[in-house]
């Protein structure tokens, strides 16, 4: 990480944030810059397949990958940042991170815990509290509620299961075809769905499990799941030299560059840019990717003029998965649900395709060594 380009010092490239696109980025750049990648956790988790580790506790193993795994040459640092500065980032131990390109990629804030092994036990724990339940309630009809309702309803057809959402309709960040054909699939599944409805847990009766919705009814359920959006990762940019750039939804904004408007050596890639369209993984990974171009272009010493700019889909694409063999997928021009669409992802869950963009072997659910030079710091 110390080697220099042209007689020079080698260019310092900071990444904030081991998400889809920070790790994504992280790990094109490894080799072209002096990178260091600042994350709260240890690890980068596949965040869509994170549900199915719910009632397959041993699927984590392969969708929770240590940055060290992927990042060979590559100084990590398992922190949050707290500040930024047209100079350095700013870490909670009080870590001053200096860089000559900032890459902003926090994404949404999510509290999970430090390690992997950690992680893991969450979800030994998610699905013993599955398992031992005869019922099981689950707040918010977005993808992660509908998602986690499938995999329940498959791996466990026993288990009554109940599916409260706010909005009119399920799905709502996609078409009405897609939200009536996953509502079709459910009910098919025993699955109670409850619209224009929420939940009010701090009503919750310890003793009866009895939960209260806004409508009046009573729920009685033994163990219940929250999958409501999370808020921005943006918080920590509020009183430093970028919060100019956050719009009113906490939204980093960025020119066609993915760059930080009026920053010509800040990037911002994912869910936190305020670029119109899904938050989905795979926008991400291609927003990555171009980043990740445009800036060894800068490193390499290249002429701005040959940078690439980001393009927004037209049409949206999503897959929304419904157990390990369906999934309900909205195509440009159609919407189509079955075991077509399940073999595209719900199999896997697109897991395997992951590891491989960051140089793993797709099956291999053990521990890898990196062969370079990454350290802890």
């Amino acid at each position: 990480m110390e080697t220099t380009q042209g007689g020079g010092r080698t260019r310092r490239v900071v990444v904030v944030g081991g998400g889809v696109a920070g790790s994504l980025i992280a790990r094109s750049l490894q080799f072209d810059a002096d990178l260091t990648l600042i994350d709260s956790k240890e690890y980068f988790e596949i965040p869509w397949a994170s549900l199915r580790a719910k009632v397959e506790p041993t699927f984590g193993k392969r969708s929770v990958i240590n940055h060290g795994d992927y990042l060979s040459n590559t100084r990590i640092i398992a922190s949050r940042a707290v500040n930024v500065s047209n100079a350095d980032v700013l870490t909670e131990e009080g870590r001053l991170v200096p860089y000559d390109y900032l890459v902003i990629a926090t994404g949404h804030l999510d509290p999970l815990p430090k390690t992997k092994p950690e992680r893991l036990s969450q979800y030994e724990t998610d699905n013993e509290k599955i398992k031992a339940a005869q019922s099981v309630l689950i707040i918010g009809g977005g993808p992660t509620g509908v998602e986690l309702a499938g995999e329940i309803a498959v791996d466990f057809p026993d288990k009554k299961v109940t599916l409260v959402h706010k909005g009119y309709r399920l799905l709502e960040f996609i078409g009405p075809k897609a939200s009536s054909k996953a509502l079709s699939w459910l009910t098919a599944k025993n699955v109670e769905v409850k619209l224009e409805s929420s939940v009010d847990l701090k009503s919750v009766s310890p003793k009866s499990q009895t939960y209260k919705t806004s409508t009046g009814e009573n729920i009685k359920s033994d163990c219940h799941f929250v999958c409501i959006g999370s808020p921005l990762g943006s918080a920590w940019l509020k009183g430093t030299v970028l919060e100019a750039n956050l719009d009113r939804n906490g939204s980093l904004m960025v020119d066609g560059y993915l760059r930080v408007k009026g920053h010509e050596n800040i990037f911002a890639i994912g869910d936190i840019t305020d670029i119109q369209e899904l938050k989905l993984g795979f926008y991400a990974q291609k927003q990555a990717s171009k980043a990740a171009k445009n800036l060894k272009i800068l490193l390499a010493g290249g002429d701005e003029s040959k940078m690439v700019k980001y393009q927004a889909p037209s049409k949206a694409i999503a897959f929304v998965s419904l157990g390990r063999k369906e999934a309900v997928a909205q195509l440009p021009f159609m919407t189509v649900i079955g075991r077509v669409p399940g073999k595209i992802k719900s199999r896997d869950l697109f897991v395997g395709r992951t590891r491989k963009l960051l140089g793993l072997v797709p099956d291999d659910d053990d521990h890898e060594e990196s062969s370079g030079t990454s350290c802890w710091v």
